[in-house]
């Protein structure tokens, strides 16, 4: 297929590699852009794999939670100036609270009664447009619950109570003491909201990303020109590493960089007098993903 110069543009946008390499990286993999990163970073080109979109919109994230139940939430707005706006803060959180009885499900959060109001969560959305004169999306929820144990928050960058720029919500499974549960799962959010993992443990990371990561691990062995047993053991150190950096058990814990985050839970379950599960997190960080470029604000 013909090489655009905006696909070429692209591409140097996401990896900073030079023109005429990301002309040849395109022209290697028929135009196929992550393809095309992946050469990049195999070849030692790509200064960084940027995720595309990254470009920050305007909003806030806003969470709702008690000891066993907590859901996040993302509104955005065109401006940051009317992300700090009371009324658009109020906004956020009504919708924060509401999400807790939509359990995850984005459709059925926009169809809920917005708390003390008359119309649905959507409407109110509508209505807050009208009123402001700028374009609002609710762009996405989650939601996490336990049994026994604690579901911990946090918000990093907070404009007002429960509302921030970061968000994260976190699940641990515990018959533990409660308290010591809670304060433990508060310092994993902050940790997850500083370090960003993938998944919980190697067994929960999406097996497409290990596949990716390891194809172009071994085209970045394979250039050693060692035989194919190293390259191998240098593939699967290489994955060692890269699991350190994504996953949540396998990373430097932000609180004590010297141990891990497995260690901490080990450590925090002596002191709860009961064994740890972390059985899940979400994060949000706000206008990830967005391209501020298209027709749309948020």
């Amino acid at each position: 297929m013909a090489i655009t110069a905006t696909m070429v543009k692209d591409l140097r946008d996401k990896t900073g590699a030079g023109m005429m390499d990301c002309k040849a990286a395109l022209a290697e993999t028929s135009g196929d852009l992550e393809a095309a990163v992946d050469w990049l970073r195999a070849k030692g080109l790509a200064k960084a794999a940027k995720k595309a979109g990254r470009v920050a919109a305007e909003g806030l994230i806003g969470v709702a939670a008690d000891t066993k139940h907590a859901a996040l939430v993302e509104v955005n707005s065109e401006t940051d100036f009317v992300a700090r706006n009371e009324t658009f803060q109020k906004m956020a959180k009504g919708i924060a609270e509401a999400a807790l009885g939509a359990k995850g499900d984005l459709d059925k959060l926009g169809a809920a009664k917005f708390p003390g109001g008359k119309n649905s969560v959507a409407d109110t959305i509508k209505e807050m447009i009208g009123t402001i004169g700028e374009n609002m999306t609710l762009r996405r929820t989650a939601y996490l619950d336990v049994k026994k144990g604690a579901v911990a928050s946090y918000i990093h960058n907070q404009m007002a109570p429960g509302l921030g720029k970061i968000g994260v919500i976190v699940a641990l499974e515990s018959p533990g003491d409660a308290a010591t549960v809670k304060s433990f799962g508060r310092q994993v959010a902050m940790h997850i909201a500083a370090a960003n993992p993938q998944a919980v443990d190697v067994e929960s990371l999406d097996k497409a990303l290990i596949d990716r990561e390891r194809a172009v691990l071994m085209e970045q062995a394979k250039e050693s020109g060692k035989p194919a047993n190293v390259v191998e053991k240098m593939v699967e150190g290489r994955l060692r590493k890269f699991y350190e950096e994504v996953v949540l058990l396998a990373q430097a814990f932000v609180h004590d960089p010297d141990t891990t985050v497995a260690t901490a839970v080990a450590a925090a379950e002596k002191a709860a007098g009961a064994p740890i599960k972390i059985t899940g997190f979400h994060r949000f960080a706000l206008g990830e993903g967005i391209d501020r470029s298209s027709e749309e604000a948020a």
